[in-house]
């Protein structure tokens, strides 16, 4: 009976080798056949139960007769052996009846992906290639299994495609449904990996094991749906996939909101699903092979459609798949190789010396050429249906994936190359992006990749500062209110508005069984960790040991902190408040500059008819002191009257300037010196009067104590906010100690605390962030002021569970919010009455003084100085000129002849005579200037 059907299935094959041959007459091809080297080629697949095994048979027979028609005097022959098989067991008696009793040199398959590892190590001690272009577990390693050849496409660069689709949609959570088998858990780990490095999250992994009944696979459907993600990735043979997508279908998850991803796998297969499941696969994306047109693949599906309606009429294909494509290029591969080996015509098997009995692997013998045929076919190149067929590492080259979307038997809506990434086309009008895609539910809004479910929302609750956060209860209802509560409002409402979805949420206090703050903020926020709130929503400050267990969404506010003391009393109110505009330096210089001044024109006019430097001592010694003012202040000419004196700044030039100076001192020298002070003292005065003005006007409290330091003693307690983060930085930070640290609640608490200060139990300082210290300077401004430098902080935010997908969302929107500066200026108004999310502080926050120094004008006295020196030089040569003649007669004192005898110095009276006539006409120049200013007084 054995042997009536293999002599069956011989006939069969015969048939529909010679059928496809067509014009071959059977005994020309009797006449080849017994010329021709063999090689024999077996495969192992059901194509009875599954339509790939079909396609697959198909095309196979097509490329024999195709091959050889094109190629007629090739002096090989292929000869394919096809064999069922429905399990494991079936695979492996497929493969040892192919070996033993056809004695094939390479074998197709298996269809079944557990059996691939057991024909692999049976075709390594055959020495048979085993070749596979059905989806096989990544797992099964190429290096380590040297006759396993894959001719279909890498998967770990398909996973590189799916990763770049989910960056596309900025999803960061997927969740993973896969085949429970060695076929599905090796693909997933490569996927795994991929992920991760492109910082997406997998939130689940749901196994679904291949025998599963329908309610098994609804179970893990409902563990699905009450998931926030929504985002799944399904990696499974199409005989499972059909049932998973028919049941997702009847539960609601194919509808608005929901994405799905399938594999290549199954996106090559999608022509083999029956019609009702593809239908209930609408809006899925895949990725899946790319297949360049061309006029022979178009030639090609002709044919097999021809051939399929031949063999199978009822068959609900309509066009071939991948692993027909595949499968067809597999033998051209094949038939090349065996022609270039050129095998032996006879036996192609060399069976080892084995006892009859023995029945292992061992007495299967091995191929001859099995070893040279999987060389030669590594390295085969040709342009073949499917595209390029070139085997990297005994795998096919994967280039470009197509990402379709499942519309029917898909729609191609972009493509993913290694190179370019995701593109709408190929060639050289590239386009970035993909087309329009029609989702599940029929919607064309991209999924935000999760469900939002109502939020439960942790709020602080707290007695102080209700303008931030404030609890009201009205018997069982409880609403929150204040300025953090607002904005929050706001971003939602720009969340819905703006960016598209809403997001529901409640309240919930964060307080113990007396109504107060049940810990601090860090207890509050650790409540995101532990899954009691979903969110944080208050004035919550953003700090980095924080973000260990909460990610925080951009700041709505900013923020720093610093320290809060007692000010001291007006300046204005005090008596010396005259002295303040310059610093003691400054007074110092500017009164060693007069006497400077006032000796270097004493040395000038002293020995001149000036009378005003002569007299007894004390008159001399009284003008040296009293000359600077007495000159600026009180110009004293005959020739005017009070009137003129009243007129004289607004005749400010240098001929004014003579006039004034001209009857105080009478040598050139001397008023030049004198123009230089007055100079000075005119841009001296003016700067001390802008100074002053600002001192009177300006109210400006200086604080009582700004000694970080001095602090630190045990004499001074510190005052910070309750459950804030300063009280642990003061701590451990700025290494203050526990005793010394008290917390306050309330403003009320702070001025009570400041106004006792550390002798009365109160404290001399308190730190806090700089909004609430301008909350709490609003209502006691006067009396208190800020000292020391801000530190700063990024500001208030909203916090959220770690790589939650809702923190982009919300700082999106929050950045939408703080560039409508008019939406936040009502919030800060209807709070505050003015801004106070500002990290910097109003100008009392500056303790340094304003007093002007010395240094300020030091440019300007080493002008006046270098330029009373030069004009003493000049004026008084007898100075300088006496200790050079000495020189000179030292240096000329060992020649008689040359010595020179030393000029008398000119006289005082002598230099007076000289300059009497300057004198006089100094004074006409007077009389003339005098005239013009009578002239202009009396035009007004």
């Amino acid at each position: 009976m054995a042997n009536f059907v293999c002599i069956f299935f011989c006939f069969l094959h015969f048939f529909i080798l010679f059928h496809d041959t067509g014009a071959m007459p059977e005994s020309s091809a009797e006449t080849i056949r017994g010329s021709k080297s063999s090689v024999h080629i077996g495969a192992i697949f059901d194509p009875n139960s599954t339509l790939d095994g079909a396609i697959a048979e198909i095309s196979m027979n097509l490329a024999i007769s195709d091959f050889y028609a094109l190629h007629p005097n090739y002096q090989t022959r292929l000869h394919l052996r096809v064999t069922t098989a429905k399990d494991l067991v079936d695979t492996a008696g497929a493969a040892v009846d192919l070996l033993e009793n056809f004695q094939v040199d390479a074998i197709i398959g298996p269809q079944i992906s557990a059996a691939a590892p057991f024909l692999v190590e049976l075709g390594e001690k055959s020495q048979v290639p085993i070749i596979s272009f059905f989806e096989m577990s990544p797992t099964l390693s190429l290096i380590e299994s040297p006759y396993f050849i894959r001719i279909a496409q890498n998967d770990s660069v398909q996973v590189k495609a799916i990763s770049a689709v989910l960056q596309k949609f900025n999803w960061h959570e997927v969740v993973l449904v896969y085949e429970d088998t060695d076929y599905g858990t090796g693909f997933i780990s490569y996927l795994v990996d991929a992920l991760q490095e492109t910082n997406i999250r997998v939130a689940h992994m749901s196994a679904i094991p291949k025998s599963a009944e329908d309610f098994q696979i609804s179970k893990a459907l409902m563990k699905l749906m009450t998931m926030q993600t929504r985002v799944f990735i399904v990696y499974m043979n199409t005989a499972l996939a059909s049932r998973l997508f028919a049941l997702a279908d009847q539960n609601g998850m194919m509808s608005k909101g929901y994405a799905w991803i399938i594999t290549a796998g199954l996106s090559n297969s999608l022509n083999v699903l029956d019609s009702d499941v593809v239908d209930s696969m609408d809006g899925v994306l895949g990725v899946r092979s790319h297949v360049p047109k061309s006029k022979e693949l178009e030639s090609f599906d002709r044919r097999w459609k021809r051939e399929l309606h031949l063999m199978k009429p009822n068959s609900p294909l309509t066009r071939i798949n991948f692993s027909g494509l595949w499968a067809y290029d597999t033998i051209c591969a094949l038939a090349r190789a065996a022609e270039k080996i050129l095998p032996p015509t006879n036996p192609s098997f060399v069976k080892p010396n084995t006892s009859e009995s023995r029945k292992d692997f061992a007495s299967l013998g091995a191929s001859r050429i099995g070893s040279r045929l999987r060389d030669e076919l590594r390295n085969t190149r040709f342009k073949g249906l499917s595209g390029e067929f070139n085997l990297i590492n005994r795998q096919l080259e994967s280039s470009v994936f197509e990402i379709i979307n499942v519309i029917g038997n898909g729609r191609v809506v972009g493509y993913w190359t290694p190179e370019k990434g995701i593109s709408q086309n190929l060639g050289p009008n590239y386009k970035n992006g993909l087309k329009q895609i029609i989702w599940p539910g029929d919607s064309t809004t991209t999924p935000t990749g999760w469900a939002i479910p109502s939020l439960k929302i942790g709020v602080p609750v707290k007695l102080g500062f209700p303008e931030f956060v404030e609890q009201h209860k009205n018997g069982n209802k409880t609403t929150y209110t204040g300025f953090s509560i607002d904005v929050f409002s706001t971003v939602l409402e720009t969340l819905d508005k703006d960016l598209g979805f809403k997001v529901l949420h409640d309240f919930i206090g964060f307080e113990d069984e007396t109504g107060l703050m049940d810990g601090s903020y860090d207890d509050l926020l650790l409540q995101i960790k532990n899954k009691k709130f979903d969110a944080v929503v208050g004035d919550t400050t953003i700090v980095a040991n924080r973000t260990d267990y909460v990610d925080f969404t951009l700041p709505y506010s900013e923020s720093g902190w610093t320290m809060l003391v007692l000010a001291k009393g007006d300046n204005r109110k005090n008596m010396w408040i005259f002295l303040k505009p310059w610093t003691w330096d400054l007074w110092l210089t500017v009164g060693t500059s007069c006497i400077f001044i006032t000796i270097v024109i004493w040395v000038m006019e002293h020995n001149t008819e000036n009378t005003e430097f002569r007299g007894s001592y004390r008159r001399q010694l009284a003008m040296i002191l009293m000359f600077p003012f007495y000159a600026f202040v009180i110009p004293q000419s005959k020739s005017l009257s009070l009137d003129y004196m009243l007129h004289y700044y607004r005749f400010i030039n240098f001929e004014v300037l003579m006039l004034v100076t001209g009857e105080l001192v009478v040598r050139d020298c001397s008023r030049f010196v004198l123009v230089v002070w007055l100079w000075l003292a005119f841009i001296l005065m003016q700067s001390y009067t802008a100074s002053l003005s600002s001192i009177l006007t300006v109210d400006k409290l200086e604080p009582t104590f700004d000694n970080l330091e001095r602090l630190r003693t045990k004499d001074h307690f510190i005052g910070f906010q309750r459950g804030c983060f300063v009280g642990n930085l003061l701590e451990k930070q700025f290494n203050f100690s526990r005793s010394q640290l008290k917390s306050y609640g309330t403003i009320q608490e702070y001025h009570e605390a400041l106004s006792n200060g550390s002798k009365n139990g109160g404290v001399t300082a308190i730190f806090d962030e700089i909004p609430y210290i301008r909350v709490f300077l609003k209502a006691y401004g006067s009396q208190y002021t800020t000292a020391g430098p801000i530190y700063r902080t990024v500001g208030f935010g909203f916090a959220f569970p770690k790589e939650s997908p809702l923190v982009s969302y919300f700082s999106k929107a929050i950045l939408l919010v703080r560039e409508n500066e008019t939406k936040m200026d009502e919030i800060e108004k209807r709070y505050f009455g003015e801004k106070v999310t500002s990290a910097t502080l109003a100008p009392t926050i500056s303790t340094g003084s304003s007093s002007l120094r010395a240094f300020n004008f030091g440019g300007l006295f080493i002008i006046a100085g270098i330029a009373t020196l030069l004009a003493i030089a000049i004026s008084e040569r007898y100075i300088w000129q006496r200790p050079v003649a000495l020189i000179r007669q030292y240096l000329t004192s060992d020649h008689p002849a040359n010595r020179i005898e030393l000029a008398a110095q000119p006289t005082a009276e002598t230099d007076a005579g000289d300059h009497s006539p300057e004198v006089h006409q100094d004074s006409g120049n007077s009389g003339r200037i005098s005239g013009r200013i009578k002239e202009d007084i009396a035009v007004e």
